[in-house]
């Protein structure tokens, strides 16, 4: 019977993930992430978040802090997101080395390095931008900019001049990406780009988030004009207007913006504008200008969990929402009345084959757009950061596997020191039990199947966590706080590490039992 489980298993779920592995290129729609001023948030915290929306790895380690010899190396690699464990270095390759600090900070080293031990958090986007400006010969990955500054920097203002001054002198070889880098006092928005074919080096502007406002970046360069007058808000590489020139992409003339020179579309799309339309819609902004405000001042503060539940949106009810048009007719039992629904077997998360064979039926049966939820969606975080708390305690990724729209999110505090072994190993290469990931996504994708019915549950439970999650903060840094006075560091952050542990624990049976459950549901057909 397992056997047998395990061949549906693949044959239903696995299609996906085979097409992604012959393929390591960037999805140019991977990621989203919100970005919150301190001002904006209902406690006074920062928040910075990412979607990892592809096929990039699961496995997640807590890389401890360090010390080393003078004149040690460090080794910046390419491939690393795409390894099925923890020191597999499949197809990995070597871009070159860097003098390595004489002391590292311990970080959470997920595909892209999220947050160390001092509360500095990074979320990130890949904005591709214009395809001469990539020069594959510079030693940088963004991944490595990023697991680079988490080691060695304590502000985003820190890891911003760190990575510029690696760039300028090593060289970018990424396409376009965004950073949205906080620390418990404020959040910035980095974009970068190589500098072209002819140059080792690399382009790049950065603009402070205000503290009363919300920003986003998906997939879209956003920058727009640079005051680099005002220090407090603004950073850039010297060269940022040289390149633009050089490369015939502003003509000097015209005011800069940083989109339009070094971008290859317009500044937002439906996920930019839906946010920030939500967050302020008195200011009734347009989805036809041509360019959004950066940011905006929200008209209610915001929480950890209304990010949270930004990350799940399908856009359900809206204009946007898929599956607006997949109606059917429905009769109460025991009545002549007929009423008229949403079919229950109609999901926000349609493979384009279904959604094909729905519009062959009838051509406007689906709209198409891209939702901020996604099921290819590897892991995502919600990184709070609080200045009134020691860094142990006071920094927390809130993490998820699998499609934020359906998953739980678990705790993950800055002084947490190991994951389960359930966490060493990618899910993303085979189907595996060993490996946490597909504990979340065989109920994420049964449930799909009949979301109508069986998002219920699913939905429950997750609010139950979430809940769990808030409701237990006050009780986790009380107890943090008296082992610390009583038996030390090393005896809290174990309390942390272990209360992260069965809060993964819990989740991960949560979600099985739900598995189980729709299997039996499903025994007429899927």
């Amino acid at each position: 019977m397992k056997i047998s489980k395990f061949l549906l298993i693949g044959a239903i779920f696995m299609t996906t993930s085979v097409s992604a592995q012959s393929n390591y290129e960037k999805d140019p729609e991977s990621c989203t992430s919100i970005m919150v001023g301190k001002k904006a948030t209902v406690d006074g915290s920062v928040i910075t978040s990412h979607t990892c929306d592809s096929w990039y790895r699961t496995w997640v380690d807590m890389v401890p802090a360090q010390k080393y010899d003078r004149d040690t190396t460090m080794a910046i690699y390419d491939g690393r997101m795409h390894t099925e464990w923890i020191s597999d270095m499949t197809k990995v390759t070597v871009k070159g080395e860097i003098p390595q600090a004489r002391q590292t900070y311990a970080f959470m080293d997920t595909s892209y390095p999220c947050m160390n031990e001092k509360q500095l958090g990074i979320g990130e986007t890949t904005i591709t931008g214009k395809r001469e400006l990539r020069n594959p010969k510079g030693m940088f990955m963004i991944e490595e900019l990023q697991r680079v500054v988490l080691q060695r920097c304590t502000t985003a203002r820190e890891a911003i001049q760190l990575m510029g001054e690696l760039i300028k002198k090593y060289g970018y070889a990424d396409s376009g990406e965004c950073l949205t880098i906080a620390d418990p006092n404020e959040v910035w928005h980095f974009e970068v780009f190589g500098e072209g074919k002819d140059k080792i080096g690399g382009v790049w502007a950065a603009v402070r988030i205000p503290d009363d406002h919300v920003g986003v970046s998906a997939n879209i360069p956003r920058i727009s004009t640079l005051n680099l007058k005002d220090k407090d808000h603004y950073m850039a590489s010297e060269n940022v207007f040289e390149v633009a020139k050089k490369l015939g992409l502003w003509d000097g003339k015209e005011p800069f913006k940083f989109w339009k020179a070094y971008g290859n579309k317009k500044a937002f799309s439906v996920r930019e504008f839906f946010i920030l339309d939500q967050l302020a819609p008195s200011l009734n902004l347009d989805y036809e200008a041509e360019e959004l405000p950066f940011s905006v001042k929200p008209e209610k503060q915001l929480s950890a969990t209304d990010v949270m539940a930004f990350l799940r949106q399908t856009y359900e009810g809206t204009k946007w929402d898929v599956t607006k048009n997949l109606k059917v007719t429905v009769k109460e039992r025991g009545s002549e009345k007929v009423d008229t629904i949403i079919s229950p077997k109609a999901n926000p998360w349609m493979r384009p084959d279904e959604i094909k064979m729905l519009k062959g039926i009838k051509d406007d049966a689906v709209t198409q757009v891209r939702n901020i939820a996604v099921p290819q969606c590897a892991y995502s975080t919600v990184i709070q950061l609080r200045s009134w708390l020691p860094d142990a305690i006071g920094g927390i990724a809130w993490f998820s596997l699998d499609n934020p729209g359906q998953s739980p999110r678990v705790p993950v505090f800055c002084g947490v020191q190991d994951f389960p072994a359930l966490f060493d190993i990618c899910g993303n290469h085979r189907y595996r039990d060993d490996a946490a990931l597909w504990h979340y996504r065989e109920a994420n994708k049964l449930a799909a199947t009949k979301w109508g019915t069986y998002r219920k549950v699913m939905e429950k439970n997750i609010k139950y966590f979430e809940e769990k999650g808030q409701r237990e903060l006050p009780f986790v840094e009380a107890t943090y706080k008296q082992i610390l006075e009583e038996k030390g560091e090393q005896a809290a952050k174990e309390f942390l590490t272990g209360y992260t542990s069965d809060f993964f624990g819990a989740t991960i049976v949560r979600w099985d039992e739900m598995t189980r459950d729709y299997w039996i549901q499903s025994r007429f057909g899927l």
